[in-house]
């Protein structure tokens, strides 16, 4: 049977098609979740996808994290459902306390949008284990509100207990402490990251890499095996 990943859709949600063509690509079948489903439609796995929900008024993701669909998400997260936030994503997940911290403006108050360097540091999780610990790839990166911060005990909590699962290499591109680009829960279900990988599935875009294919891949033999 093909495994199901569901990708939601939020008013002002910009890469769910791309997300969407990240999963078939890698040999799942995207399945289309919008903000307003009260049920997950029994996916197998879920991403955020990056953007601005609802315009990111207020915080970036503080709208969106009340959105009917996330009480089913939050939920079957907490018991195991793997769960990716990219960008707007990861916003959304620590709006939600699946993830440790908080994003803010980036400390340059600039949009930025490159190709970033990024160390591979936790290839445990559901979503990078077809990386290998310490790699380093090369993903997309587009925000103004990128920087991520937290106090120090979880700061020295996420390093000792290896959740930090990506970092940026060359250039902290917005100020994030610890140049922490992704971070994980505890169990390594979700994990949440501001570069985005569903722009580095295929030579001919994005950064002319495949480096962000292993995310969906990853996903999909931890959901075979399973």
């Amino acid at each position: 049977m093909t495994a199901r990943i569901g990708v939601v859709t939020f008013p002002g949600s910009l890469d769910d098609r791309d997300t969407q063509r990240a999963i078939r690509l890698a040999g799942a079948e995207p399945v289309a979740l919008w903000h307003k489903d009260k049920d997950l439609k029994q996916v197998d796995a879920v991403v955020l996808c990056g953007g601005f929900s609802y315009g990111d008024y207020l915080r970036a993701g503080a709208i969106a994290r009340f959105s009917p669909v996330m009480e089913p998400l939050i939920e079957q997260a907490r018991a195991g459902l793997p769960v990716l936030g990219i960008c707007n994503g990861f916003q959304i997940l620590t709006e939600a306390h699946l993830l440790p911290g908080t994003m803010l403006r980036n400390n340059h108050l600039h949009f930025i949008c490159r190709d970033q360097k990024l160390r591979v540091e936790n290839a445990e999780t559901a979503w990078t284990s077809d990386y290998t610990a310490g790699q380093e790839i090369h993903i997309p990166l587009k925000n103004i509100d990128g920087q991520y911060v937290a106090d120090q005990h979880t700061l020295d909590m996420l390093e000792s207990e290896g959740r930090v699962a990506f970092r940026y290499l060359d250039v902290n591109p917005n100020g994030s402490n610890n140049d922490i680009a992704g971070v994980a829960n505890e169990a390594g279900n979700v994990v949440g990251l501001m570069p985005h990988p569903e722009h580095a599935v295929e030579p001919l875009i994005g950064t002319g890499r495949t480096d962000g294919l292993p995310f969906f891949t990853s996903i999909l033999k931890k959901l075979v095996n399973a």
